[in-house]
């Protein structure tokens, strides 16, 4: 199906904009300080002694735990996001009038295997996207409209990673300039997340700072990913398949797959 652009920016913001999204939009944002917390702990407990007060004070929100500690807690934080991503292509994926609920299977039915699968793959692609980027920057932009798909095929799918890859290049054909157009609106939120920041460090506090892009860029990112649900489901709506691997047009289970083993 030849992809809507602008129906999936309308739709996508539609569906950002309902319980799914605003349950989403929260735990989002937890695990954004949760990640920023543990980060600048990890930074904090392995400065030198003696270290320059104002390389301290440069550090906003902190733990109070060591910096060895900091470092196990990064790297939990950091498998947590990715199962975040699983809950989210789950629940922002699935038919607008289901959106109003948040069934516990969007973040409980396998989700192992989908964060393992979504982060070994998500290696993949960003690896070949970087690569990318350095040539020129189109090849990464091109590369990464034709994985944009991936975590969507890892979430609802149930695939593992290599077939995720496979699938969401085989969907992207024919729809990749415009995959691409919602690739550059990443990076131009990105950028102005940065530059925000920027800003914001030269006139106010550390603490103040975090809070502010974190809370900018969740709101930034959450409409990005609801544009990227909405394509998907135009995408796989119009292959004939579904959502699910059911083989009828609509997704079953809110959009989850059930006929796995």
């Amino acid at each position: 199906m030849a992809l809507r652009l602008g129906q999936a920016f309308g739709n996508g913001i539609r569906r950002v904009l309902t319980r799914s999204g605003g349950v989403l939009f929260v735990a989002l944002l937890a695990i954004q300080f949760l990640i920023q917390a543990t980060a600048n702990t990890l930074v904090l407990g392995f400065l030198p002694e003696g270290a320059p007060a104002e390389a301290t004070q440069m550090l906003g929100l902190t733990l109070p735990v060591s910096g060895t500690v900091a470092a196990v807690l990064f790297l939990l934080v950091m498998v947590l996001s990715s199962a975040y991503f699983v809950a989210m292509a789950r629940g922002l994926a699935r038919p607008m009038r289901e959106l109003g609920s948040f069934p516990s299977s969007l973040y409980t039915r396998r989700v192992g295997r989908a964060t393992l699968s979504l982060i070994g793959g998500g290696i993949l692609v960003g690896i070949a996207v970087s690569i990318g980027l350095a040539f020129l920057i189109l090849p990464g932009i091109y590369l990464g409209a034709c994985f944009l798909f991936f975590a969507f095929e890892v979430s609802i799918e149930d695939e593992r990673a290599i077939a995720a890859i496979k699938r969401s290049w085989t969907h992207s054909k024919g729809n990749r300039l415009k995959l691409a157009v919602i690739v550059l609106l990443g990076g131009v939120i990105g950028a102005v997340v940065g530059a925000v920041g920027s800003v914001i460090d030269l006139v106010g506090s550390p603490v103040a700072s975090e809070v502010i892009v974190n809370v900018l860029s969740t709101v930034l990112f959450i409409a990005l990913y609801g544009i990227m649900a909405d394509a998907y489901v135009q995408v796989l709506d119009g292959d004939g398949g579904g959502l699910g691997g059911t083989g009828t047009a609509n997704p079953v289970d809110g959009g989850v797959a059930t006929d796995r083993p």
